[in-house]
């Protein structure tokens, strides 16, 4: 059952980083999800350090804090609709609304690849 979880969240990030590749910005994000995509395939074939994961992890979380007061700035709008529309440069908490929630779901991927191996 993990090594299909392992395949589809490879397939998801793996679709993400390629999504990214049309931003400003995308090669830094392609770069994060093309990462944690590989490592969720890897999983099903070697070995993974706890300690990449552990780093891994505390990268995302890391990079996640910059991106919270733009989140909370998007929780106080009436408009919740509006992340899903396009990017509007009047509304920078939109874009980093996405990326704050993207790079939770990445975590989210290694902290299940950490919790199913057995060390």
């Amino acid at each position: 059952m993990n090594k299909t979880i392992n395949y589809l969240l490879f397939v998801i990030f793996l679709i993400f980083a390629i999504l990214q590749l049309n931003d400003p910005d995308g090669w830094i994000w392609f770069i994060i999800y093309f990462i944690v995509a590989i490592i969720c395939l890897f999983q099903n074939f070697i070995t993974i350090s706890r300690a990449l994961l552990v780093i891994v992890i505390i990268g995302l979380f890391a990079y996640a804090t910059f991106h919270i007061s733009l989140f909370i700035d998007y929780l106080k709008t009436k408009h919740k609709e509006e992340i899903f529309g396009a990017m509007v440069y009047e509304k920078p908490y939109l874009e980093g609304t996405r990326e704050f929630i993207g790079l939770l779901m990445a975590a989210a991927a290694m902290i299940h690849i950490l919790k199913s191996k057995k060390f």
